[in-house]
């Protein structure tokens, strides 16, 4: 036990509360904030976009090797320590990204970028989970998860903002000032529990280096597969071999192992690991709907892209009004399970309704339904949460937060990747069909292209020329009408994918109000 365990003065939850979301934040806005900054970046560094989203990928494979194994990290050297040392590494990190000269060494600092703030999220969600009674972790994991989920919505318009008014590495820099008041925050009101040891016995070399190489290849995998038409490229096909063979060694090895860096058998929870299961599709729907939405808005409905950014933050503003709610209906003793089904339902709902949008609809159409799954996006992650580490010991807490958290991320690049892929095979489909239909002796479509002919020849253009305007007039709409109708396609997807994981939610326990810990389920 730690002198600071057990000297530590008596600090309000809350102040613990802003401490650690004040690096939390700071991590999860950096994930999304660089997207918008990709052109700029790339035109500033003498590069192609294409080598510019090594960028974003440097990034997010870093951080997922490290999010499996921060639980182990805190156990060994101590969770304060541990959160000083990350804040502090992807601060200075993210200051040496601003002043990069180049490409690679821009991707260099990236990596370190990743390294260091793939601890943050776990970190922070096992303070307050521990901070906090079981019958106040609700209203805690809603203060948490308005960030957690807001600034993923609301990182592209600061991105956007910052790299239009003064530059793309001030999206960097931003982060010094709040990087610099978080370690004073920790500095001051964090401390380690009685029962977190600091003691460094055994490191399993073996399961860091599969986990590694593991992870590394399948985000890889997942964030370059559409780009290199997946297996059709022999990098894709040798990097999902990678990760399947390796993961699989890794799990077996963990198991068997007396002292694993990732607690796999905490998964023998029943409502941990149906949480573990709800969180991933969650990460899939969430992210893969905040790529199609802003792409959607720009590529078919003409906006532009701070706009479609604007048009995409009415989620965020359902969200920070109903997460209070939440966590206040949780301290009420309120099932989870019922809050978290209705979650679903509403966000099911408002998905089907943007599969049935049309080209023509209204901002404030779009406003409303963004709120609409925005509301129940917060009565899906505050009682999930909640529930998920509900059977989970204290002193298991910071292991359990760490798959939680990998599961969510691997949750949202397999969704990014899926939805990108449907939409451009789909695209392809749809097109290919209403080509098929389309025939020069078609009523209809010889009025078009004689109508299109006759527009062109009054603008001076010749008969042969208007004619082949007219032909390409048109299939500019075939391939407008195809994009369209993959987009809905996507939607409607993710709104089934909701309505199919509601009968997982009830295979969860009930939450308890105690402090007692269920025995394994």
């Amino acid at each position: 036990m730690t002198a600071d365990a057990l000297d530590h003065p008596k600090v309000n939850r809350w102040i613990v509360a802003i401490a650690v979301m004040s690096s939390a934040v700071m991590e999860v806005l950096d994930t999304s904030v660089v997207n918008v900054s990709l052109p700029h970046i790339a035109g500033s560094l003498s590069a192609t976009i294409d080598q510019a989203t090594w960028v974003l990928t440097s990034y997010l494979v870093a951080n997922a090797i490290i999010l499996p194994i921060t639980g182990w990290l805190a156990a060994s050297f101590g969770r304060k320590r541990l959160l000083m040392t990350v804040v502090s590494g992807f601060t200075l990190s993210s200051v040496l990204c601003g002043l990069a000269p180049n490409l690679p060494a821009l991707v260099f600092f990236r990596v370190m970028q990743g390294t260091t703030g793939g601890g943050l999220q776990p970190l922070s969600q096992a303070v307050l989970l521990e901070e906090f009674p079981p019958e106040e972790r609700g209203k805690a994991m809603a203060f948490w998860g308005v960030g957690i989920v807001v600034m993923p919505i609301l990182g592209p318009i600061v991105g956007g903002w910052l790299t239009d008014t003064y530059s793309w590495r001030w999206v960097f820099y931003i982060n010094l000032p709040i990087g610099l008041l978080s370690l004073i925050l920790i500095r001051l009101f964090i401390w380690d529990p009685p029962y977190l040891r600091r003691t460094l016995t055994h490191v399993d070399f073996w399961g860091l280096g599969m986990l590694a190489v593991g992870i590394g290849a399948l985000q890889i995998m997942l964030d370059k597969g559409q780009q290199d038409d997946w297996f059709a490229s022999h990098l894709i096909v040798a990097l999902a071999i990678v990760a399947a063979v390796v993961l699989t060694v890794f799990v077996i090895h963990e198991l068997r192992t007396k002292q694993p860096i990732v607690h796999l058998r905490l998964l023998s929870y029943r409502t941990y690991a149906a949480g573990v299961g709800l969180i991933t599709v969650l990460g899939v729907v969430l992210y893969g709907s905040l790529v199609v939405l802003p792409l959607f808005l720009q590529t078919l409905m003409g906006y532009t892209a701070e706009t479609a950014g604007m048009l995409t933050s009415p989620r965020g503003i359902g969200t920070m009004i109903c997460m209070p709610i939440a966590g206040i209906l949780l301290s009420k003793r309120w099932d989870a399970r019922i809050l978290i089904t209705a979650g679903l339902l509403t966000s099911s709902t408002a998905l089907l309704a943007f599969s049935h949008l049309t080209l023509d609809a209204g901002v404030w159409h779009l406003v409303r339904l963004g709120i609409w799954q925005g509301i129940g996006m917060a009565f899906i992650f505050v009682p999930l949460t909640t529930a998920t580490m509900d059977p989970i010991p204290r002193e298991e807490m910071g292991f359990a937060a760490s798959i939680y958290s990998l599961t969510r991320n691997i949750g949202g690049s397999v969704g990014i990747a899926f939805a990108t892929t449907l939409i451009a095979r789909r695209s392809q489909l749809h097109q290919n069909r209403l080509a098929s239909e389309i025939t020069p002796y078609g009523q209809n479509t010889h009025a078009a292209l004689s109508g299109a002919q006759s527009l062109f020849m009054q603008h001076g253009a010749n008969a042969v020329t208007a004619a082949q305007q007219a032909l390409a007039e048109l299939y500019g709409v075939v391939r407008q009408q195809a994009a369209y109708m993959s987009y809905l396609d996507v939607f409607h997807l993710f709104a089934f994918a909701f309505l199919a994981i509601v009968p997982i939610v009830w295979i969860m326990r009930k939450p308890r109000a105690g402090n007692k810990v269920a025995a394994v389920e």
